[in-house]
C-alpha cells in the first residue's frame, strides 16, 4: 500500500506503514572531526548548539553589539553555562550590505576577546574569518576551528593555514560579498547548485591539505539567498548529505524568518529560530549555531530525541 494514508471503515484515516517508513526524519550519519590542540568534535549521536559571540560594534542580531572584551567574555562564559557545545567569535559582520573590516582592525577587536574566553571557558573555540592572517593569530591564539563564511572564496592562504594548524574548517555557501550577495541570488535548482558549490569548496580545502575529516559544510542560509532561497536549502537539507560531511545550520534571527513572521526586530525571532532549528535537525544537521543558546538547547535535546525514537521503528 503506497498512499500516504487508508481510511478505516468508521470513516477516520490512519497512517500507512509505508508512510511511517519513509518520513522525512532522518538518521544522521557520525563523523569524529579533528580539532587544533588534539581536541575532536563528535558529531552525529546528539546535535552540537554552536554559541554565536560577535564582537563588532555593528551585528546584525543584537541590542547593543560592543567590541568590548569583558562582554565577550561574559557572553561566552553565559553560553558555557546554559549548555553550549562550541563558541564561535566573530569580529567582522557579514551580514548582507555590510562593509569589510580591514585585517588589522579585526585583529584588534578579535585577539583580546579570544585570548580572554580562552583562558576562563573550557569549550572549543571557533573563529569566524575569512582571512588567512586573523585564522593564523585567533589559532595561535586558542581557537581550534575556523567558521569561514566565503567558502575559500576570499583568501587563497586560508586553507593552508588550517592545514598547518591541524585545525577543523567550516566550509559556508556563499556568492560574491556582503554588499551585493543578493545581485547573485538567482537559482534554478537551490540544493543541486548549493551542493556543487559546496562540493568545490571541498576540493579547494583538499587542495591546500585540509583533510577532508576535518571539514564541516554549512548551506549558507541568508547569504546571496532571498527568502524563498532560504527555506527552499532548509526544506531540502537532507541533500546536502551526498557529500557526506557534518552539516552547520545558522538561521538564528536572520531576515528570511520575516517572510512568515513579520516585521520585526531580530531578538523577536527566537521562536522561528526554535523551528528552523528542530527542522534542521530532523533534516540531518550535525550542529546549529545561534544566539539564544539555552532555549535552542531545549529545542536540540527534544529533537535529539524525536530522532532517537525514530531510530528505534
Amino acid at each position: 500500500m503506497k498512499n500516504e494514508e487508508c481510511r478505516r471503515r468508521d470513516g477516520s484515516r490512519e497512517r500507512s506503514a509505508f508512510s511511517i517508513r519513509h518520513s522525512p526524519l532522518i538518521q544522521r550519519a557520525s563523523y569524529t572531526v579533528p580539532l587544533a590542540g588534539g581536541r575532536v568534535l563528535r558529531l552525529g549521536d546528539r546535535t552540537l548548539v554552536m554559541a554565536v559571540v560577535n564582537v563588532t560594534p555593528d551585528s546584525f542580531a543584537e541590542t547593543h553589539p560592543s567590541i568590548d572584551p569583558q562582554r565577550a567574555l561574559d557572553l561566552a562564559q553565559e553560553a558555557e553555562a546554559r549548555g553550549a557545545d562550541v563558541l564561535d567569535l566573530g569580529a567582522e559582520s557579514s551580514r548582507p550590505g555590510s562593509s569589510v573590516v580591514d585585517e588589522a582592525e579585526e585583529l584588534r577587536r578579535i585577539l583580546p576577546a579570544l585570548r580572554a574566553v580562552a583562558a576562563r571557558t573550557s569549550l572549543p573555540i571557533s573563529v569566524d574569518t575569512t582571512k588567512a592572517a586573523v585564522a593564523e593569530a585567533a589559532l595561535d591564539a586558542g581557537a581550534s576551528l575556523v567558521n569561514d563564511t566565503s567558502g575559500l572564496r576570499y583568501d587563497a592562504g586560508l586553507g593552508a593555514v588550517v592545514a598547518r594548524h591541524g585545525a577543523a574548517l567550516v566550509l559556508m555557501h556563499l556568492r560574491g560579498r556582503p554588499r551585493e550577495m543578493y545581485e547573485q541570488a538567482s537559482y534554478e535548482d537551490v540544493a543541486g547548485e548549493v551542493i556543487r558549490e559546496l562540493a568545490e569548496s571541498l576540493a579547494a580545502a583538499e587542495r591546500a591539505g585540509v583533510a577532508r575529516d576535518a571539514t564541516i559544510i554549512d548551506p549558507g542560509l541568508g547569504f546571496a539567498k532571498r527568502a524563498e532561497h532560504s527555506y527552499e536549502a532548509l526544506a531540502r537539507l537532507s541533500e546536502l548529505a551526498e557529500l557526506d560531511r557534518p552539516i552547520l545550520v545558522g538561521s538564528s534571527r536572520k531576515s528570511f524568518l520575516q517572510r512568515a513572521l513579520g516585521d520585526g526586530p531580530p531578538a523577536d525571532r527566537d521562536w522561528g529560530t526554535a523551528a528552523t532549528v528542530a527542522a534542521a535537525i530532523l533534516a540531518g544537521a550535525h550542529i546549529v549555531r545561534v544566539h539564544a543558546v539555552g532555549p535552542m538547547v531545549q529545542v536540540a535535546r527534544v529533537t535529539d530525541e524525536i530522532l532517537r525514537w525514530r531510530g528505534r521503528q
